[in-house]
């Protein structure tokens, strides 16, 4: 019986998945898949909870928000493939030695899309010592709003991810003000399912694990050029240069994992932003959101790239 796998939405920095995918990855591994995608990014654990997916691409953060909402689930995140933040601000023309702590002098164009990347953000301001309400934010918009203000000069700096990041440099008036990956590890985006799903086919995500442990190998390889080849069908209207200057620029900052394990001090930078951005009231524990079994394994059997 197939495994149905589910992305939340649709996005570069998502690579690592759709390599697999397009490379016949889990294949390879004896692992027969089914993709879907979301109804949409708020909804993808829903599928989870009443069955009709087994295992979801996301955010860690989706996972604390459903422990808020239902206490009582038994979700849980087992392989990691995004370790970093993979959103930028981008502003017109440079602007050295900025720092988040520097957004209260600015109209700020902020994700609407979905909640992490403004979560993370404000945390980063926090600890640049300025309260984050002191900023002047637009929030209700959506990237491609916020890069058209951006443009015609309504808002100062805009948060986005690629390949919009891309598409405003390519205007030549543009630049990136702060990379949020630069911070460090905060873990973006995992495999995740229900702890009884993990248990019952087991041998079959540990497959899973594998294959995209082979994946990260390859991409880590491989040129930006391979690899926007590779993925390119799932981006039909992204040029293949802008997809591929998206991947240098993610490449470059880090954002894809080494290996499946998902790193404590990750998991709880995410969970400290949520929590002091008031997502969520206290945020899930480490040992009860995270399963680092299988890929522990799968990192110590050391499977040669793809």
């Amino acid at each position: 019986m197939a495994i149905i796998l589910q992305e939340s939405l649709r996005g570069v920095f998502y690579a690592p998945f759709y390599a697999a995918l397009a490379k016949g990855a889990f294949a390879a591994e004896g692992v027969e898949i089914r993709f879907v995608s979301a109804p949409a990014p708020g909804e993808a654990a829903t599928g989870l909870l009443n069955g009709t997916v087994d295992v979801c691409w996301g955010g860690p953060m989706r996972v604390m928000e459903t422990y808020q909402k239902h206490p009582g689930c038994d979700l849980v995140s087992f392989a990691e493939v995004v370790t970093r933040d993979p959103f930028f601000l981008v502003g017109r023309g440079e602007n050295p030695g900025f720092s988040p702590g520097d957004l209260a002098r600015y109209r700020l164009g902020s994700v609407s899309e979905v909640p992490t990347p403004w979560m993370c953000l404000q945390q980063d301001v926090r600890d640049a010592g300025v309260d984050p309400a002191a900023i002047d934010r637009v929030a209700g918009r959506t990237m491609a709003e916020n890069a058209a203000a951006l443009r015609a000069g309504t808002l100062d700096v805009v948060q986005l991810f690629e390949p919009f990041v891309s598409e405003l440099l390519e205007d030549g008036g543009f630049r990136v003000w702060y990379a949020q990956a630069s911070r460090g590890p905060t873990s973006y985006t995992t495999f995740y399912a229900r702890r009884p799903v993990v248990e019952a086919r087991r041998d079959e995500l540990r497959l899973m694990v594998r294959a995209i442990h082979r994946t990260q190998k390859w991409v880590a390889g491989a040129t930006e050029a391979d690899i926007a080849a590779t993925i390119a069908t799932y981006f039909p209207d992204v040029p293949p240069t802008r997809l591929q200057a998206a991947i240098a620029r993610y490449k470059a900052m880090g954002i894809w994992g080494a290996t499946p394990v998902l790193p404590r001090a990750g998991y709880d930078r995410l969970r400290d932003s949520l929590v002091s951005g008031g997502f969520v009231a206290r945020g899930t524990p480490f040992d009860v959101a995270v399963d680092n079994s299988l890929a522990e394994a799968i990192s110590a059997e050391n499977p040669p790239s793809l």
